[in-house]
């Protein structure tokens, strides 16, 4: 419509001319609305309320009379109310970029007076404090200008090349890389440690492993030789055995053969022994009582006829041994008596034959008095003779 006027949302529209002007302003404010304008009678001029950006590099001294070079950045805008914009509409409106060359100007003293009152270690580790306290000092000044600061960034901080800043730099950097070594130096003997330990570790199970292994082994070895010597120790315990038998059947047969030579040959010699040994006895007796009956009167021809018998009588008694296993103790005497012992019965039988005559018993004592098999068992021995 012919006349009538709309700002953009960033601006403000200032309306100059007539009557209608808003207190002590000038001009009237007009913001996010549209409004009539007459033409002629009135002028229409727009105010960016856009962000605006102001940069300052300036050097500065710092309370140790050391030179800085810094570099910040200043983010702000003309205020939202009536007031603000007027200010700014009325300073700033012919020619906006001064705005921004105005502001950083005002930010450069501000700056180079709070550096100055810092130290370099102050302003290094407090920038946040240096952009506030910026803040503070120019926001009066920048109110009077019809603008508002939205943001004060420190970018950069340099001494020149003067070396301040990297000698104050050079402790913390020699403890952050002496730290760095050591925090290196301690994971490297760390990792070393991991490592030997499994290593070890390693070992260990290596060396369980070899213990078991040979363990095994040995085993197996212990029953294959086992088994290997079963066989000859088999064969060699079946050889004992049978030569043990043998031994046995042995000694069994030497004590058959020794009780056959017994049997056969050592009594029916011991017995032939004594029954020639008996008749030479008799022989001897018989001599001896026909000397004395050569010697008597009395019945020469009988007594030579009994004398003659005599030894038939004593032959008799003596086979009677023949056959038998007669036990003879006290070696050869006790053989003597036992021949005696048959002379004597022999005599006992002729006095009998004597007396059955009617004759008187001869007077001839006889050699000895038979001797029973008790008696002659009974004599303490001084050998033994076993005949058949």
């Amino acid at each position: 419509m012919f006349g009538y006027r709309v700002p953009a949302p960033n601006e403000a529209m200032l309306i100059s001319g007539g009557k209608s002007s808003q207190g002590s302003s000038p001009f009237r404010v007009v913001t996010g609305h549209g409004t009539f304008v007459m033409p002629v009678f009135r002028k229409v001029r727009f105010l960016t309320l856009a962000m605006c950006e102001a940069e300052v590099t300036e050097v500065c001294v710092t309370k140790q009379a050391i030179a800085l070079n810094v570099r910040a950045v200043i983010a702000f805008k003309v205020g939202n109310d009536t007031e603000s914009i007027v200010n700014a509409g009325q300073r700033f409106l012919s020619d906006q970029d001064q705005m921004s060359i105005l502001t950083g100007r005002i930010f450069a003293g501000h700056l180079r007076s709070i550096i100055g009152s810092m130290t370099v270690e102050e302003i290094i580790t407090e920038r946040q404090k240096l952009a506030t306290e910026v803040l503070d000092g120019s926001a009066v000044e920048m109110a009077k200008i019809g603008l508002t600061v939205d943001a004060l960034q420190i970018q950069s901080i340099d001494d020149m090349k003067l070396g301040y800043i990297a000698a104050m730099a050079a402790p913390h950097n020699a403890a952050i890389q002496r730290d760095a070594q050591i925090a290196q130096a301690v994971a490297n003997q760390k990792a070393a440690e991991a490592e030997q330990q499994s290593q070890r570790t390693q070992a260990e199970y290596g060396r369980q492993t070899s213990i078991v292994q040979a363990h095994y082994r040995a085993e197996v070895d212990k029953a294959q030789a086992e088994a290997a010597q079963a066989g000859p120790l088999a064969q060699a315990q079946a050889q004992r055995e049978v030569i043990n038998a043998r031994t046995e059947l042995a000694q069994r047969e030497a004590e058959l053969r020794q009780q056959q030579l017994v049997a056969e040959v050592i009594k029916p010699a011991n017995a032939e022994a004594e029954r020639i040994r008996i008749l030479a006895l008799a022989d001897a007796e018989k001599m001896r009582v026909q000397a004395a009956a050569a010697a008597s009167n009395n019945r020469v021809a009988l007594d030579r006829m009994l004398i003659d018998q005599l030894p038939q009588i004593v032959r008799e008694a003596a086979l009677g041994l023949k056959g038998a296993n007669v036990n003879i103790l006290n070696g050869a005497d006790g053989m003597g008596e036992m021949a005696a012992g048959l002379v004597g019965q022999g005599l006992a039988i002729l006095d009998s034959v004597k007396r059955g005559l009617g004759e008187p018993a001869s007077t001839t004592e006889p050699v000895s008095e038979p001797t029973s098999p008790e008696k002659v068992e009974e004599k303490k021995p001084r050998g033994e003779i076993t005949a058949a």
